[in-house]
């Protein structure tokens, strides 16, 4: 499942049914609100983690004040490619994440727990 259709899909059922308070705002917010509802929590468990990163991706790279054609020339990518990451639409492999973090000068660590 491609994980820009959850967000999609938890923001049309958010929009659809109340004003969206959250659009502008922090993500953290609107995701805690939003995994409230049951099956927004089973679609999370499933394909959050590497929605979180992808979010993490975007957020540090716009902190860097870099476009996606700048980190995808970094890392010898395309800029489709760093909106597909950014998108959650890519399966990111450890070799992947480390020339990220190199290109937007961040520490790559992964925990298992």
């Amino acid at each position: 499942m491609l994980y820009v259709v959850i967000i999609k899909s938890l923001i049309n059922n958010s929009m659809s049914t109340k004003k969206n308070k959250y659009i502008g705002g922090d993500f953290s917010n609107y995701l805690a609100e939003e995994l409230k509802n049951p099956r927004n929590k089973a679609l999370f468990d499933e394909h959050g983690r590497q929605l979180e990163i992808a979010y993490q991706i975007l957020q540090l790279r716009r902190k860097r004040q870099m476009s996606q054609a700048t980190l995808a020339k970094k890392i010898g990518s395309t800029q489709s490619n760093v909106a597909r990451m950014e998108g959650g639409n890519q399966n990111l492999s450890i070799k992947l994440l480390n020339k990220v973090a190199l290109a937007l000068e961040a520490k790559l660590s992964i925990q298992l727990s």
